[in-house]
């Protein structure tokens, strides 16, 4: 398999530096209409009136609605749970978060429409309003529990860790905030434009919503910058930029600035977490109780969801014989929360590391060696989770013994010693180990697609979504490969409904895990499709048709394997990148004539003379479809989910004086599985490091007194930038994965997941507290050690 395992430049970078790629704030339509909304001041009121006369009367304005001006929309609105509010296109009756939307201006202009807007008078009666979980019964959207109490457990147990936690509210902040065009068209048929990572989801959703049959709207996700989860969702906003480009017949846009994110996009994690660890003398754990109260905001949307996974997975890399996990989704009077990179499992493995470490200060055991006394050995998968998961594979020991190994632990333990005795600035180190789930969610599946051109190359569809990834590189290397032929020669298509007939979507590390797996099972059947019609055409059995490098080949009887002395790939690894690779080798399977004497058709004779003078024997696969017709293969694939895994550790220096924390190295051993692309994957890496970093570090999304969010710019909230970023380094092991043919996991949000643990254990290791709430601002800090 040639490019499985080779870092190839991304191919769609060269638009996106030069800005020759197009975003919905790009794409031109005449007579576009710009969206603006008049969005609540308060978190919680009656709402008296709504006047939109002033609005009509702004230079550019061409309407302006509330939901009480077009019934229709007070119709519509988005489900929700049973027994608790659905969501409001726009508000009625009453506001349940600041910056909820209470009227819509169209515009020719943005800055037009938001004058119009602003111009737009409330009147409200404000009332009280819940910031945070812990407010009664009345106030719980939906409960669920993992497991089974272990009550016995607790009362009996040597040794017992309590703890509470707080998973602060993160602003997700993708460089491109939500984006959507509308463009009705002249037959009826909308085409919707979106910044998204779901786009048949998406059309689904609005044909529900508007009452139209899906086929009558098309849904393109063109250059999208960024999602992280956010994206995955129908929010308010696109149905009503849908049904007034409907009502007024021209195409309608609404781009989310960056206030208006930061005011009413949606949020990431929030949890109130209390936990319990049961263990004996010997550090083995007996039970885990993980108690959860999850702040989803107003409206129960898909935050109601990501908690779910948190309970699934909060049993960690670990063989505690009983868990028990709740689960409470608890309305506020706050923007709604929503999937955010990781998704649920970064707040279970930061509730269980912390713990794991509180539990081995108790003990005095090294927080190391408690760990590896309670893995999951490799010889018991695959191995059922008391929360009712199925880890596939595994070697978590060996993950962290390398990453330890990396970070010199046993060194960096005697300079800690060296200068606690001697009072120099403390230092600190922090282990966190991690098993996620990826692939989505359980059953989920993906569509995939391969079209062989007479020209000799190939398109390959997805129903998978591309938000930054390198999809249109990585996937073509899986094509490509097993098609044996050039990587050049393979076109990937995605994020258009029209050109792909279905699709699950992006989320939960599962591109390349299940769309890969459909795009590798569909090249294969493209194969087995071109040989029977090979032999059709030829009149020979199809056992007598071989495929090499993109040709047929009539003489199975002489096909010798034979190892392909090729010019390297520029950019390709060396020797060195054997772990990376996984042990795939370039070889090819090149079938030649040796002079038998077959009984051929006229058209096999043809075949023969065809070919004689090539340089390669056979009938390339672009001249099969010349002859004989359109060749493509459609697969649609659903393997169970797999568990990547990893240890990070942090090694940081605190200043106790000054609160401030530097972090001196951090090193990242994960397992993905099979790794088509390192370079991307190691992109993706450090990417979610970085977001891990932020959310141990520096981000919060703080919320007044008065109800309303403190950070309206970017000034007021804190992202780490490249000055931030500590030296990190990247290490892997390679568990194939078992379940798809590929063997390729989930590649793209460990950072999140282990960083703020190992981040959070190293501080208080340096400070030798037990406990400090993310985010270790210097204030947090310097009150820890004192």
């Amino acid at each position: 398999m040639r490019y499985i395992g080779m870092p190839l430049a991304r191919r769609e970078d060269r638009d996106l530096v030069t800005g020759q790629a197009r975003r919905v704030a790009d794409l031109e339509l005449p007579g576009t209409l710009e969206l603006a909304f008049t969005r609540s001041p308060v978190p919680h009121a009656l709402i008296r009136g709504v006047d939109v006369a002033a609005a009509l009367k702004e230079e550019g304005v061409a309407g302006a609605w509330s939901a009480g001006d077009l019934p229709y929309l007070a119709a519509h609105d988005m489900p929700g749970e049973d027994g608790v509010p659905s969501w409001p296109l726009l508000a009625t009756g009453r506001v349940r978060y600041p910056g909820e939307a209470l009227a819509v201006v169209a515009a020719g202009t943005r800055a037009q429409a938001e004058d119009g807007a602003e111009a737009v008078r409330l009147n409200l009666e404000p009332l009280p309003f819940t910031l945070a979980p812990g407010a009664g019964r009345d106030d719980v959207a939906v409960e669920r529990t993992f497991g089974a109490p272990a009550d016995d457990v607790f009362a009996s147990a040597p040794v017992v860790v309590e703890a509470a936690y707080r998973e602060q509210l993160l602003l997700p902040t993708s460089l491109e905030p939500r984006a959507v065009l509308v463009d009705p068209g002249r037959d009826g048929r909308l085409t919707v434009y979106a910044s998204h990572q779901a786009q048949h989801r998406l059309r689904d959703s609005l044909a529900a919503a508007l009452g139209l049959d899906s086929d009558r709207i098309r849904v393109i996700v063109p250059a999208t910058g960024g999602a992280f989860g956010a994206k995955s969702q129908t929010c308010p906003e696109y149905v009503v930029a849908a049904l007034l480009a409907i009502h007024l017949r021209r195409p309608l846009r609404w781009c989310e600035d960056r206030a208006e994110a930061m005011l009413a996009g949606p949020r990431g994690r929030g949890q109130t977490q209390r936990v319990r660890l049961a263990a004996d003398e010997d550090g083995a754990f007996l039970a885990y109780e993980l108690l959860i109260d999850a702040d989803i905001g107003a409206y129960p949307h898909t935050g109601a969801f990501v908690p779910m996974m948190t309970g699934a997975m909060s049993t960690g890399a670990y063989r505690t014989p009983r868990v028990h996990t709740r689960v409470r989704c608890v309305l506020t009077n706050t923007a709604p929360t929503t999937s955010y990179r990781g998704a649920g499992r970064p707040e279970a493995a930061y509730a269980l590391e912390r713990t794991v470490d509180r539990l081995a200060h108790r003990l005095g055991m090294d927080p190391a060696e408690l760990r590896r006394r309670n893995f999951i050995r490799p010889g018991q998968y695959p191995y059922l989770t008391p929360t009712g998961r199925t880890y596939d594979s595994g070697d978590y020991a060996a993950a962290l013994d390398k990453a330890l190994a990396a970070v010199g632990y046993d060194e960096v333990r005697a300079e800690q010693a060296r200068r606690r005795e001697e009072g120099e600035p403390p230092i600190g180190v922090g282990i966190a180990t991690y098993v996620e789930r990826s692939g989505g969610p359980p059953d989920s599946d993906e569509f995939g697609s391969v079209q062989a051109c007479p020209d000799g190359t190939f398109i390959a569809r997805v129903g998978s979504t591309s938000t930054g990834q390198g999809h249109f590189t990585a996937f073509a290397q899986v094509v490509a490969s097993v098609l044996d032929v050039d990587v050049d020669r393979v076109r990937v298509v995605e994020g258009d409904t029209g050109e792909v007939p279905y699709g699950f979507a992006t989320f939960g590390s599962r591109s390349m895990q299940v769309g890969g797996a459909a795009l590798w099972r569909a090249a294969e059947s493209l194969v087995a499709t071109a040989r029977r019609r090979c032999a059709e055409l030829l009149g020979v059995g199809e056992e007598e048709v071989s495929y090499a490098a993109g040709r047929l080949v009539v003489g199975g009887d002489t096909c010798a394997r034979r190892q392909v002395d090729e010019e390297p790939v520029p950019g390709a690894p060396g020797p060195e990148a054997e772990d990376v690779a996984a042990g795939f080798e370039a070889e090819a399977f090149v079938a030649g004539f040796e002079g038998e004497a077959f009984a051929l058709s006229p058209g096999a004779e043809a075949f023969t003379a065809g070919v004689a003078a090539g340089p390669l024997p056979g009938l390339p696969i672009g001249e099969l479809v010349a002859r004989t017709g359109p060749l493509r293969a459609d697969e649609i694939v659903a393997p169970p989910q797999a568990f990547p895994y990893g240890a990070h550790v942090a090694v940081v220096e605190v200043d106790p004086d000054l609160g401030t924390v530097h972090v001196h190295q951090l090193v990242a051993v994960d397992d993905y599985g099979v790794v088509v692309n390192p370079m991307i994957v190691s992109g993706q890496s450090h990417g979610s490091i970085a977001q891990g970093l932020g959310q141990a570090l520096y981000e919060q999304a703080v919320i007044g007194e008065n109800g309303l969010p403190y950070a309206t710019t970017l000034l007021d909230y804190l992202l780490p930038t490249a000055a931030d970023m500590p030296p990190i380094t990247l290490l892997q092991t390679t568990t194939p994965n078992p379940n798809t043919p590929l063997g390729a996991k989930g590649a793209g949000e460990a950072g999140c997941i282990g960083i703020p643990p190992a981040i959070v254990n190293a501080v208080c290791d340096a400070l030798d507290v037990d406990h400090i709430d993310m985010p270790l601002t210097p204030a947090a800090v310097w009150a820890a050690s004192r």
